[in-house]
């Protein structure tokens, strides 16, 4: 006779996996080359970016700034378009496998700014001053870019203390377009300053987006496009989180002495001869998600309400959903695109994916439920994962109730799920799109 509870953990095991193959599914067809064959294109030296159409051998130079955790991929992308042979800089966050041939390579910092950062970021400045009317420049623009290039706006602010502000800006548990508002009053080359510095060439840029369709300013802090935030938008954000408190005094002045300068807004010159193109973003792979997750037998929902709220408030909201439209299907997958906030406090190794999970397992322990939560960018926070999978088992698995609430009251997630092998693992993609919750229920 079978063992009923062998057969359980088989099929426990076996919704694991199901939600692993759909976000692997989705992250292989949101890919950069993909979205690239399907809007860049180039024929006889002229190249079309979605709807625009630019003629190479009209400029007297094309020059190609890749910035973001996808910036290696993308330039490689557009060099294999193009026949003629371009230049540039590419500022990443990793060390790419090779480099674009005639392309200098910077490896800036992530989630923090270092010295490598402000070096990209005096080497593109210069470069774009040295370009005239009759030049093209072509933006590469991914998620990451903000800290790994970056200039401060005021001389006076040491990279310590930049760092510590983007410290306390990232564990401050503000959604990303708050955190960017501010990111781009104390920065250079932030918030349209970099389409200053390239005025007055023509400019492209081409988007692979990590932030809310609503706020494509936000992306890399948007350091080609006009800012729709403003410093009183700041000093909000400051007071409502506390900032001034927790950033250093170099960085706090600013905020205490209003002394903070506006960032070039839609009717500055810079941006007459500018446009702006989204290749890539969130929605995609959720659109990917789902057509996986229909092709395995599951009926599919998607809800992306919850983007930017706090993680325990999507967790209770999310599962939730799942079990109302359990109640009239039986095999069914809701897909939840975008970001969660998580304020952390002294925490340990884990990211808000981890975070996220592991707070679904006490809510689901014995359920036929099952939670995956993870990053396309294959980085989770501070960890080597890209987030993780939890089910009605995890509890049981991980001894129990108290470890569980002691890693998430610690922030403290990535070692529970390497332990029990439930860590999703997938090495920085080169790519990033958000975030991806899929959550399973039969």
């Amino acid at each position: 006779m079978p063992d009923p509870t062998s057969e359980r953990a088989r099929r426990f095991q076996s919704m694991r996996n199901a939600a692993r193959d759909i976000f692997t599914f989705a992250l292989k067809a949101a890919s950069i080359e993909s979205a690239f064959a399907r809007h860049v294109q180039c024929d006889r030296s002229v190249l079309r970016i979605c709807e625009d159409l630019y003629d190479l051998d009209s400029y007297q130079r094309v020059f190609v700034v890749a910035i973001g955790k996808a910036a290696h991929p993308m330039a490689e992308a557009l060099v294999a378009r193009v026949s003629s042979r371009l230049e540039g800089i590419v500022a990443s966050s990793v060390e790419p496998a090779s480099q674009v041939h005639g392309f200098r390579y910077f490896r800036g910092g992530h989630p923090t700014p270092t010295a490598e950062s402000i070096h990209a970021a005096e080497a593109i400045l210069k470069a774009l001053n040295s370009l005239n009317a009759a030049s093209l420049v072509i933006f590469l623009l991914s998620g990451g870019g903000s800290s790994i290039v970056e200039k401060t706006v005021d001389p006076d602010i040491s990279l310590p203390d930049l760092a510590a502000a983007y410290r306390a800006l990232v564990h401050s548990g503000a959604p990303i377009a708050e955190i960017n508002a501010i990111r781009k009053h104390l920065s250079a080359v932030k918030g349209g300053r970099l389409a200053q510095a390239a005025d007055p060439a023509q400019q492209v840029s081409i988007l692979v987006s990590d932030v809310p369709d609503s706020t494509p300013d936000a992306l890399a802090s948007g350091p080609t496009m006009p800012d729709s935030t403003s410093v009183y938008d700041c000093d909000r954000i400051a007071a409502r989180y506390g900032l001034i408190e927790q950033f250093p005094s170099s960085v706090a002045d600013l905020f205490r002495r209003h002394t903070l300068d506006e960032t070039p807004k839609s009717d500055d010159p810079a941006f007459v001869r500018a446009r702006w193109w989204t290749v890539l973003s969130n929605q995609v792979a959720v659109e990917q998600a789902a057509a996986a997750a229909t092709r395995a037998g599951f009926a599919v929902e998607i809800d992306n309400s919850c983007d930017d709220w706090d993680y325990e408030k999507a967790v209770g909201y999310l599962l939730g959903r799942l079990r109302d439209l359990r109640r009239t299907v039986s095999r069914v997958c809701l897909i939840s695109g975008g970001e969660l906030t998580v304020t952390v406090r002294n925490g340990g190794v884990g990211g808000r994916n981890q975070q996220f999970a592991l707070a679904c397992a006490e809510p689901i322990s014995g359920d036929d439920i099952t939670v995956l939560s993870a990053g396309t960018d294959g980085i989770d926070g501070n960890s080597p994962a890209a987030g993780a999978v939890v089910d009605g088992s995890t509890v049981v698995r991980a001894g129990g109730l108290q470890p569980v609430r002691e890693a998430l009251s610690t922030f403290n997630t990535h070692p529970p799920f390497a332990s029990l092998d439930d860590a999703v693992l997938t090495g920085p993609t080169g790519n990033n799109l958000r975030d991806l919750r899929i959550l399973l229920a039969y």
